[in-house]
C-alpha cells in the first residue's frame, strides 16, 4: 500500500470541521512545556480560589500526552458564539435587569461542541480506516475535551495558530476578537502542524486590566481568579466578599469587561449557530422577574443551559447582590424581606446585605428629595 498523505488528512480534517460549525481550526503537537513555570506560579499565588482541581491536576494541564498515553497532536478548534442581538449596553445600563455573560444565554457550549467533535473524531477515525487497511491503524484512542479536563486550552489553540493569549488571558483573534468558545481533539496520528501567530498584538494597549470593575486582571496575562466576577457568580461556592458585592452591579452570571473594551472585538462575528441564540427569559430579564422564580422555575428555564450548574441558591446569591446594587424601589424590598425567614444562611446573609444596601439608598434618595423640596419652598435654585 502507498503511504499515507498525512498533509491531505490534516486537510480533510479541517475541511470536514468546517463543515460541522467551526470556524478555524489549528493543529499542534503537545509541547506546553514554557507554560509549566507560569501554571505553576499562578497556583503558588493561590489565584485559582476554591478551585481545588485546578492544583489537584498540577502539570498535567500543560502535559496532553500524559492525560491521554499516545497522543502526538492536538486538534484545536474554535467556534464564535455572539449572538446577533447581544444588548450589552442596553443591559448594562439598566440596574433592574440582569446581566448574563452572553456565552452563556444559549445552550451549554460544552454539549454543542463536544458533540461536533466527536462527529470530527469519527470521520477521522472512518478515513484511517481506509488508509490503513490491513496494517495497524496509529489513530488509535481519540478524545474530545471542552474546557472539561485539565488542558491548557488557550496556549495550545495558541500553538495552533488560531490567536495569542491576550493580557486579560483570553484568546484573541485579529478576524475574530475573542467571543468564541475552544475544544480539542486529542489523537496520535502524525500530523503535521501548524505555525502560531507570530507576535501577541496587544501592543501597549491596557484596556482589559483598567476596566476590570474587582481589579481581578492584577498583571498583564495574569488573572486573580478570587477576585473574578465569573468566578465569584460561577465557580464560587460560597458567600460572596463584600468587598465586592457593590462592585458586581447588575452582572448576576459572569462577566464580559474585559471583552467589550478590546478593540479587537470590533471584528467579531455574530454566530448564526441556532443553539446560541439566547432564551427570551435569560436575554436582558428583569431581576425581580428572576427573583420570583421557585427552584422548579430555575430548573426548567435553564435546561440544558451552563447556568444550571450553579444550581438555585448560588443563583439567588447573585440576585440578591444585584438587586441590592439596583435603586431603592419598594416591591424589591418587599420581596428581598419576605424571602428572608426560609432563605438559606449563605443567601439570607446577601439579602440582608442587599437590603441595607437599599435601606441607605432610599435615605440618601430621600435627604435629597426633602433638600430639594426645601429649596423650591424658599424659592431657591435647584442645585440638588
Amino acid at each position: 500500500m502507498t503511504t499515507p498523505d498525512f498533509n491531505q488528512l490534516a486537510q480533510d480534517i479541517k475541511l470536514w470541521a468546517s463543515e460541522l460549525g467551526f470556524d478555524q481550526v489549528g493543529i499542534t503537537d503537545t509541547d506546553l512545556r514554557a507554560e509549566e513555570p507560569k501554571l505553576q506560579a499562578w497556583l503558588d499565588a493561590g489565584y485559582h480560589g476554591s478551585m481545588d482541581y485546578m492544583a489537584r491536576h498540577g502539570m498535567m494541564r500543560a502535559r496532553p500526552h500524559e492525560l491521554l498515553p499516545g497522543t502526538l497532536r492536538v486538534i484545536s478548534v474554535r467556534m464564535n458564539y455572539l449572538p446577533f442581538e447581544a444588548g450589552f449596553a442596553a443591559t448594562l445600563r439598566d440596574p433592574t435587569l440582569g446581566y448574563i455573560s452572553r456565552y452563556a444565554l444559549g445552550r451549554d457550549y460544552h454539549k454543542v461542541l463536544r458533540n461536533r467533535l466527536k462527529q470530527l473524531g469519527d470521520r477521522i477515525e472512518a478515513r484511517c480506516a481506509e488508509l490503513f487497511q490491513g496494517t495497524s491503524d496509529p489513530l488509535g484512542e481519540w478524545r474530545p475535551f471542552v474546557d472539561s479536563a485539565p488542558v491548557l486550552e488557550r496556549p495550545l489553540a495558541a500553538k495552533a495558530g488560531l490567536g495569542w493569549v491576550g493580557k486579560h488571558s483570553l484568546l484573541l483573534n485579529e478576524s475574530a476578537g475573542s467571543f468564541f468558545f475552544l475544544g480539542e481533539l486529542l489523537v496520535s496520528l502524525p500530523l503535521p502542524i501548524d505555525a502560531p501567530v507570530e507576535k501577541e498584538q496587544c501592543g501597549k494597549c491596557v484596556a482589559c486590566i483598567n476596566i476590570c470593575p474587582t481589579g481581578a486582571i492584577v498583571a498583564p496575562y495574569v488573572v486573580d481568579g478570587r477576585r473574578c466576577i465569573s468566578y465569584l457568580t460561577i465557580e464560587n461556592d460560597g458567600p460572596i466578599p463584600e468587598e465586592f458585592r457593590p462592585l458586581m452591579g447588575n452582572r448576576i452570571y459572569g462577566c464580559d469587561d474585559c471583552q467589550l473594551i478590546c478593540p479587537w472585538n470590533r471584528y467579531a462575528d455574530a454566530s448564526p449557530e441556532p443553539d446560541f441564540s439566547p432564551r427570551a427569559s435569560l436575554h436582558r430579564p428583569p431581576l425581580l422577574a428572576l427573583w420570583r422564580w421557585s427552584e422548579a422555575e430555575f430548573l426548567k428555564h435553564t435546561e440544558g443551559s451552563p447556568i444550571r450548574r450553579i444550581g438555585y441558591q448560588r443563583w439567588r446569591r447573585n440576585l440578591a447582590v444585584a438587586l441590592g446594587n439596583g435603586p431603592a424601589n419598594p416591591e424589591v424590598m418587599a420581596a428581598l424581606q419576605q424571602a428572608l425567614p426560609e432563605a438559606e444562611p449563605m443567601v439570607a446573609e446577601h439579602i440582608e446585605w442587599a437590603l441595607a444596601m437599599l435601606a441607605r439608598r432610599q435615605d440618601e434618595t430621600n435627604k435629597k428629595t426633602r433638600l430639594l423640596i426645601r429649596c423650591i419652598e424658599k424659592g431657591l435654585p435647584d442645585h440638588a
